[in-house]
C-alpha cells in the first residue's frame, strides 16, 4: 500500500528477516489501491478494511510459493464480489460474515469487492507446511484444493481469536505467530491438502533435559522474541514435532507458558518490592502497562493493584 492508505503500528518486531508479523490496513476513499498486492516470503496475517471498495482488481503475489487464505467480516452482495485464478474467473454468490478462501499463489489470484468490505489474509508459505506434513506423516503435499467462499468452521474460529490482537499496540510475539501459524497450518492440510497417507499417531512428550532447555530459553526471552525453530533446534527436533510435545509435557502451548511464567514473576515482583506498576510491568515482558493489567486480570481475576494490596494486606497482619 502507498502512503495515502493508513496502516496501524501492528508491526511485530522481528528477530530475523522470516519472523511472521501482522499488519491491519485501513483504506479511505482516497487511498490509491496498487494493482498488484506483493506479500512477504514469510508467514503474515493482514486485516484489510475499506468504507468504499475497489476501483479495479488486485491480483496478490507471493516471492514463494504459499497459499493464500481469506476470510470475510463483513457481507458482499454478490454484484460486488469477484474472484479469479490462472485468468479464470471463478462463480460466486453473496459473501456471509466468516465465509473463507483458500487459493494458491502459483495460480495468481486476482479479486475486486466493488463496496466496503473488511477482510482478513494469510499467507501461509508452502516450506511451512510440507515441514508440517512431513512430520505428522502425510508425505509430500502436492497440491491443495481451491477453496472459494468455503464455510470453514476452523478458520473462522481461529480467526475471531486473532481479532482482537491486530491494531493493537502489544502485538503478538513472533512466538504466539509461530503458534498460530502451526494451528492454522495442520487445518489447511488435513481439509484442503491431496496428500499421499494417513498421518501416524504422536503422542510422545519432551524428554526431561529437552524440557528443561525449552524452559530455559522461555525464561530467558521474556518478551516473546526468540522463535519456536530456535527452541525447536535446541530440543533437536522439528517445529512441528516440538510444539506438539511440548504441549504434551507442559499441558499448554509455549506462548500460554510464557504468559504465565511473566504473571508468575510479576507477582514476584510486586510481593518483594515497592517497584511501580508500570516497571513491574516492563521487566515481566510486557509492552506497556495496559497489556499487563489486561493479562493479568484475564489469569489472576483481579487486577495487579488489587492483587498487590491483598498480598501486602494479608502478610502485614500475618
Amino acid at each position: 500500500m502507498d502512503k495515502k492508505a493508513s496502516p496501524k503500528a501492528d508491526k511485530t518486531r522481528q528477530t530475523s528477516p522470516e519472523a511472521p508479523f501482522t499488519t491491519f490496513i485501513q483504506l479511505d476513499g482516497k487511498s490509491t489501491v496498487p494493482s498488484e498486492f506483493r506479500t512477504p516470503g514469510t508467514f503474515t496475517i493482514t486485516r484489510l478494511q475499506s468504507p468504499a471498495g475497489l476501483p479495479d482488481r488486485i491480483t496478490k503475489l507471493s516471492p514463494v510459493p504459499a497459499l493464500l487464505v481469506s476470510i470475510s467480516l463483513k457481507s458482499l452482495p454478490s454484484s460486488s464480489y469477484q474472484v479469479w485464478t490462472a485468468d479464470k474467473l471463478i462463480p460466486t454468490a453473496i459473501v456471509y460474515p466468516f465465509r473463507s478462501n483458500v487459493i494458491d499463489f502459483d495460480s495468481q489470484p486476482r479479486c475486486w469487492a466493488g463496496s466496503a468490505f473488511d477482510y482478513v489474509h494469510y499467507s501461509v508459505p508452502r516450506k511451512g507446511l510440507d515441514d508440517i506434513a512431513e512430520d505428522l506423516g502425510f508425505g509430500r503435499v502436492s497440491d491443495f484444493r481451491l477453496a472459494v467462499l468455503e464455510d470453514d468452521l476452523v478458520v473462522a474460529q481461529i480467526t475471531k481469536s486473532i481479532l482482537p490482537f491486530l491494531g493493537r499496540s502489544d502485538a503478538l510475539s513472533v512466538l504466539a505467530l509461530d503458534q498460530f501459524s502451526l494451528v492454522l497450518g495442520a487445518h489447511l492440510l488435513q481439509r484442503y491438502g491431496v496428500l499421499q497417507k494417513t498421518a501416524r499417531g504422536s503422542k510422545g512428550g519432551l524428554a526431561p533435559w529437552q524440557k528443561r532447555r525449552a524452559s530455559e530459553l522461555l525464561h530467558e526471552n521474556m518478551h516473546g522474541r526468540i522463535r519456536l525453530s530456535d527452541i525447536a533446534r535446541e530440543c533437536g527436533l522439528s517445529v512441528s514435532h516440538f510444539a506438539r510435545s511440548f504441549k504434551t509435557s507442559f499441558g499448554i502451548t509455549t506462548h500460554q507458558w510464557l504468559i504465565q511464567h511473566r504473571v508468575d514473576h510479576a507477582k514476584q515482583l510486586m510481593s518483594q518490592t515497592s517497584m511501580s506498576l508500570i516497571d513491574v510491568a516492563i521487566q515481566s515482558g510486557f509492552n506497556d502497562q495496559a497489556a499487563f493489567t489486561h493479562t493479568f486480570h484475564q489469569l489472576v481475576g483481579v487486577s495487579p493493584g488489587r492483587w498487590r494490596r491483598h498480598y501486602v494486606t494479608r502478610h502485614f497482619r500475618a
